[in-house]
């Protein structure tokens, strides 16, 4: 029998500037904390980071079973799920992302040391993924190296219609008549996900609703997380990039890149050269999903199974 997982909270600072708020201000951050493995202490711990307007929640399937083999994390990124909206929306990008993972993995540490860790992202966890585990100057203040690294769906080069897409939507109808209309007005926007039965659709859409008065819902971020997003310029977004294969060059982690065969953010092209750079990264593609595998279907799961916890 599964067991459920543990809602957590680590305290995360804010530096005092410009861009992400004052001097001294904190923020909670939650993440979820799964382990079947009989052993509190296992040493061996997998982070699951969600893309830009989910939740931890996303990952239970996946979770349920990479946890009868180790300690399983699936933070609520800042503004999301149950964690803390930020005062200044500018703090809403994958700097302070980064160092907030980098504190909940140090209050993990504490915990129960980590042995072996590991890193599975999706879309835009996928970049706090590349921050991680390729810039040299947080090496030394992670509790483990990581050791193998999975980016579901995304890259350092992210399709400018992409993000006009996304751009579209994020922040806008966040509430909802009913439970029903949510959901089904979700899977509208969420075509590139793939074919998923009723009761899966369902599971990954209520952790993505809160209640509100008189039956209404809501969805569970802060609209302001588009702020950063719809302040990009092309210049801005190039830069971006240049740093981004940076980072993904310095990776020495193992790394499997996860593709959908029709994905928009993420191109043939540049899940090739992911192959040649860097750490050289195994692709694995899903036909008939677009942006992003929701690592729910038997064919999915079974790739990141093996890639983390086989021989």
């Amino acid at each position: 029998m599964y067991q459920d997982p543990r809602l957590q909270y680590v305290t995360c600072a804010v530096a005092g500037n410009t861009d992400t708020g004052r001097q001294g201000a904190t923020h909670r951050m939650a993440y979820w904390e799964w382990n079947d493995t009989g052993d509190l202490n296992h040493p061996h711990v997998i982070v699951c980071a969600h893309g830009l307007t989910r939740q931890g929640r996303d990952f239970d399937v996946l979770a349920r079973q990479l946890a009868l083999q180790a300690r399983v994390i699936c933070p609520d990124v800042v503004g999301r799920g149950y964690s803390d909206w930020l005062e200044d929306p500018a703090g809403y990008q994958v700097p302070l992302y980064v160092a907030d993972m980098l504190a909940m993995l140090q209050q993990v540490h504490r915990a129960a040391p980590i042995g072996k860790l590991d890193w599975v992202g999706t879309s835009m966890g996928g970049l706090i993924g590349i921050g991680l585990a390729g810039e040299p100057s947080i090496r030394p203040l992670m509790p483990a190296p990581v050791r193998r690294l999975v980016l579901n769906d995304v890259g350092p080069t992210i399709e400018p219609s992409a993000l006009a897409r996304i751009g579209s939507y994020v922040g806008q109808h966040m509430l909802y008549g009913s439970e029903q209309e949510a959901v089904a007005a979700m899977g509208q926007l969420s075509k590139g996900f793939g074919p998923h039965s009723d009761e899966e659709w369902l599971a990954l859409s209520r952790p993505m609703l809160r209640p509100e008065a008189g039956g209404s819902v809501r969805l569970h971020y802060d609209p302001a997380i588009a702020q950063p997003m719809q302040a990009m310029t092309p210049e801005m977004a190039a830069a971006g990039e240049q740093l981004l294969w940076r980072l993904y060059e310095q990776i020495d982690a193992v790394t499997l890149v996860l593709r959908g065969a029709d994905s928009d953010l993420l191109s043939a092209q540049t899940a090739q050269s992911m192959a040649e750079r860097g750490p050289r990264a195994r692709v694995v593609e899903f036909a008939g999903v677009g942006h992003a595998p929701t690592l729910v279907s038997f064919d999915q799961t079974a790739a990141v199974l093996a890639f983390l916890c086989g021989a």
